[in-house]
């Protein structure tokens, strides 16, 4: 698929951002070398990051240049749902069972080979996903919105989930996406979504190609290793965990004017696969994580000025 990089203009080999970066690390100048008579007092030239290596290709899995099509098709067909508000019914159980009131949407595709088992009546406070060899490509979406433009953020740093992974015999992807998303695509590769995708490691965000390097810190997926999404409101940052250590953003400045989308939870599967998913039910693996300033049920359902009163319906959150 990398000729549709070319394109999309989307990186900076066609923006001008490679150039930029290179003018900058030689103090403005386009040529590489300068003249030894130059006033020995000049300033020497600011150091600049080596920009992110990016791929035209997947390291292990490409899908189909036809999905590819499909989705772009998808995205002009169907616009982005505006934020909403949660009908009373999902606010009174955030406000009964907290984090807990959050699942998996279970996707209505062939293409997903498996089950999923929300459990928030009294079970173990995370989701359980199982598929099958059968599973091809496709996004699972959280049932609720984890970042809700409607909603008040007072006192909240930001909004986090885990995924603990007992089997990856395929791959697994994790992030966020706003509805609504081309189901038969992974997180990061279609627009106002992003992704982290642990076959190769490397990071997506509205990259229909072969993704950003990310990190060194994982080389490989363990059964019980555990891979934390989380997001910063003030600095629009997006970050990762592993096994309970923070990396480095990700992304910075995405979903910015919060107040623009619902973003939810966006977990990508493929193959014979097992994980949970924890919204904060149980206690995260980031201790970080497990303090009120990230957990989803004190931003998501609760308006500024306090709760709405209990015989107010609000208008219904539909879900597409």
């Amino acid at each position: 698929m990398g000729f549709f990089k070319s394109l999309k203009g989307k990186f900076a080999d066609s923006t001008g951002g490679s150039t930029s970066s290179t003018a900058q690390f030689w103090g403005g100048h386009s040529e590489g070398h300068k003249d030894h008579h130059e006033a020995p007092h000049e300033a020497p030239p600011q150091w600049a990051p080596a920009p992110e290596a990016t791929y035209t290709y997947g390291k292990w899995n490409e899908a189909p240049e036809e999905e590819y099509q499909a989705a772009e098709d998808f995205c002009h067909e169907y616009p982005l749902n505006p934020p909403r508000l949660l009908p009373s019914d999902a606010v009174d159980k955030i406000r009964a069972i907290g984090c807990k009131a959050w699942g998996i949407e279970m996707p209505i595709t062939p293409r997903f080979s498996g089950h999923v088992h929300n459990d928030s009546k009294g079970g173990p406070g995370v989701v359980t996903v199982q598929t099958t060899s059968d599973c091809k490509d496709v996004c699972l979406l959280s049932d609720l919105p984890i970042i809700a433009g409607l909603y008040d953020i007072q006192g909240k740093t930001g909004v986090y989930y885990e995924l603990c992974i007992n089997r990856m015999d395929g791959f697994i992807a994790i992030g966020t996406a706003c509805r609504p998303y081309p189901v038969w695509r992974l997180p990061g590769w279609n627009r106002m979504s992003a992704g982290f995708h642990l076959d190769d490691f490397r990071k997506f965000f509205e990259d229909p190609d072969g993704g950003r390097d990310y990190t060194n810190s994982i080389n490989r997926i363990n059964p019980g290793d555990t891979i934390g999404c989380g997001y910063e409101f003030q600095s629009g940052a997006l970050f990762y965990t592993y096994n309970g250590l923070r990396l480095p953003p990700a992304f910075n400045g995405i979903y910015m004017p919060r107040q623009a989308n619902d973003v939810f939870a966006a977990i990508g599967v493929e193959g014979h696969c097992e994980f949970q998913v924890n919204f904060g039910g149980e206690t995260f693996r980031w201790k970080e994580g497990n303090e009120w300033a990230w957990r989803v049920e004190g931003h998501v359902g609760r308006l500024s000025g306090g709760p709405s009163r209990d015989d107010d319906e609000l208008p219904a959150y539909q879900l597409q």
